[in-house]
């Protein structure tokens, strides 16, 4: 599929991943809704692509419904590229200190990251299977984000990985099932990446994490994640599989 001409849709496009997907998409001749729960965010990064910006909660079902809806009038089409890039990064121990627990992290993680990702794949896939399909029968592609940490998660990102592994999972039996409507599935698995997630947290937890990546022996940036996000989209035979982009690296236990 050829990005220059198409429609995308990009989660979390306010920030971060989603929004150097946004810009490098639109810089390669897509027209694209940025969609993200901060809405000024997304206004600034749809500003500077000539895009359109869309305010959702991913994890509210009628949310996303709406933001497609609104993002298909504004566009005169529903999008062919999706790329869902929202997502939270909370990190507690299972059972914390003086026995405290920590479900509501869990829940909010899954909310968020799996069921987020969900809802968007499902309305996409649902829009995208109403266009005309192009050549050899394809109609569209989402790409998923999912994380190293749903093969090497570390202490503290139980949620995180969990959600994050789900999304890699379902990855293979949605593009099985989209196949007879021509709508590709992929998921990205990024490693350490320069986003604001990261610069939250401290130096030097940062500089020991970096330490371990190795080859480029630095974070990744943001606009590798959009390369391949573009690379995904034009290669057809590409379907049904995560891809770590990570830099050779494996996280330690904590």
């Amino acid at each position: 599929m050829q990005v220059d001409g198409s429609i995308a849709l990009v989660t979390g496009g306010g920030s971060g991943l989603g929004a150097a997907t946004a810009r490098h998409l639109a810089a390669q001749g897509a027209k694209v809704a940025v969609l993200d729960f901060n809405i000024e965010a997304a206004q600034a990064v749809a500003h500077e692509c000539g895009g359109i910006a869309v305010q959702a909660d991913v994890s509210d079902e009628a949310a996303v419904s709406a933001a497609f809806d609104e993002a298909e009038q504004k566009l005169q089409s529903a999008p062919r590229i999706i790329v869902s890039c929202a997502g939270v990064g909370m990190a507690a121990r299972i059972v914390g200190r003086e026995g405290k627990l920590s479900f509501d992290v869990f829940e909010k993680t899954l909310k968020v990251n799996l069921f987020g990702t969900y809802n968007v794949m499902s309305h996409g896939a649902r829009r995208i299977a109403e266009l005309a399909p192009q050549k050899d029968g394809e109609r569209g592609v989402i790409i998923n984000t999912a994380s190293v940490a749903w093969q090497d998660g570390q202490l503290g990102q139980a949620a995180y990985a969990a959600s994050k592994g789900a999304i890699a999972s379902m990855c293979l039996p949605a593009a099985r099932e989209f196949a007879q409507t021509g709508i590709r599935v992929m998921a990205i698995a990024p490693g350490l990446f320069q986003t604001p997630m990261m610069e939250g947290l401290p130096e030097e937890i940062a500089a020991k994490i970096t330490a371990n990546i190795p080859f480029p022996a630095r974070l990744g940036e943001a606009h590798e994640f959009a390369l391949l996000a573009e690379q995904i989209v034009v290669n057809p035979f590409l379907n049904g599989t995560t891809i770590r982009l990570d830099g050779a690296v494996r996280l330690p236990p904590r």
